[in-house]
């Protein structure tokens, strides 16, 4: 079984436990991790909602990020997935979500934002984390490794 299809059957299996669910906000990944996620048989019972922003407008309008958010700090920030995964539980209802925006590549870097940069923010009710990395490769490399770390991060978010 393939890295990513591990870590969201035990993914799976801790949110049923838990008997709780889960929601996704995505921007750079395009929906990867829901995808990730719905490829689990009985996902429908712990997979509440995905929603990709790839735009700022869209990020606002579904996900209620603060338009002025944009223009100081950028969409690839920890203040945007924090407002994204904030979001995105208040529209599912989820108890956890996840949420990413970075720079996948191959252009729209800049200094302060090389191509790889990606923030993710995750929730489990209240609480709420945030992470950058700057991960190595290619666009799908960076996407793909986005999903890994989304992924490992709620499963320990949710076993802390």
């Amino acid at each position: 079984m393939d890295p990513i299809t591990l870590l969201s059957t035990r993914l799976g299996h801790h949110l049923q436990r838990l008997n709780a669910q889960v929601s996704t906000a995505e921007s750079c990944t395009g929906g990867g991790i829901a995808e990730a996620i719905t490829r689990i048989p009985g996902s429908s019972a712990w997979f509440e909602a995905g929603f990709v922003t790839y735009s700022n407008a869209q990020k606002t309008r579904q996900l209620g990020v603060a338009p002025h958010l944009f223009e100081q700090v950028g969409a690839v920030s920890q203040a945007v997935v924090e407002a994204m995964v904030r979001g995105a539980q208040a529209a599912s209802g989820a108890r956890f979500a996840v949420a990413v925006s970075g720079v996948a590549g191959p252009g729209g870097g800049s200094p302060e934002k090389p191509v790889g940069t990606v923030w993710l923010a995750w929730a489990d009710g209240a609480r709420l984390c945030t992470e950058r990395h700057v991960f190595e490769g290619d666009r799908e490399a960076v996407r793909q490794q986005t999903v890994k770390a989304a992924l490992a991060g709620l499963l320990q978010l949710g076993t802390e």
